[in-house]
């Protein structure tokens, strides 16, 4: 649990002019389910607007009323990677190439997930096109723990707030919209997923040999109160 100012701005980068965000649309295999999902960054907000090279997008605005509010971030020190790795298994659509992979799967989320359907405004990455890919290939035993936690930090300004609450969509109001130009927030976003992807593959070429992987945190039943992890 954070702690919030009584009110924030929030962005939500999309295809069109949203002024009444509507609880219980958009997709359930998101990041964190159903949800409205925003950021306080702008920029990221027109990056993830524009979808297409040749169609602009549009920023939405939005002031969020905080009181009364639960907040999950986790992001937070009483978290690790797992257990926000452990809500992505749950929600998104993730390929396991093995077994074992299976297996590390269904005991991230027996032993790390955490309810966010419990609260009405989770913190947390956003899994886009590299972090998912980095997540997934974490789960399918491809490279350790600690490389995972260095491919988190690539993307800092991928944090995002998401509405996961009726009540917390009473309390959102829109502000204003802004245009995002496809000529140049289309190649941003390429840049950026390149710049972690570049970054990755030269972390990688040093062999993480007593690293932890999925396989020995299933072997030896590591939970979260393991030091291993923080």
């Amino acid at each position: 649990m954070g702690h919030y100012m009584a009110e924030i701005i929030l962005f939500h980068g999309s295809s069109g002019i949203i002024r009444k965000p509507e609880f219980g649309k958009g997709k359930q295999n998101n990041d964190y389910g159903l949800g409205f999902y925003c950021t306080q960054s702008i920029e990221l907000a027109k990056e993830w607007s524009v979808q297409y090279s040749s169609r602009d997008g549009f920023v939405n605005e939005y002031s969020l009323e905080m009181d009364g509010l639960t907040v999950l971030n986790l992001n937070g020190q009483e978290y690790t990677i797992l257990h926000w790795l452990s809500v992505l298994a749950k929600y998104r659509d993730f390929r396991v190439s093995t077994p074992i992979a299976k297996q590390g799967k269904e005991y991230l989320i027996k032993n790390f997930y955490v309810p966010v359907e419990d609260y009405d405004i989770i913190v947390g990455y956003r899994a886009d096109d590299s972090y998912f890919s980095f997540a997934r290939s974490f789960i399918n035993n491809e490279f350790s723990l600690r490389q995972l936690s260095f491919a988190m930090k690539l993307g800092k300004l991928g944090e995002q707030h998401v509405l996961k609450s009726e009540k917390s969509f009473s309390q959102i109001k829109f502000i204003d919209a802004h245009k995002a130009l496809s000529n140049k927030y289309f190649e941003k976003r390429a840049e950026r997923n390149e710049s972690a992807n570049t970054a990755f593959r030269k972390e990688l070429e040093n062999s993480d040999i007593d690293g932890i992987f999925m396989r020995d945190i299933i072997r030896e039943n590591i939970k979260n109160d393991d030091p291993r992890l923080r």
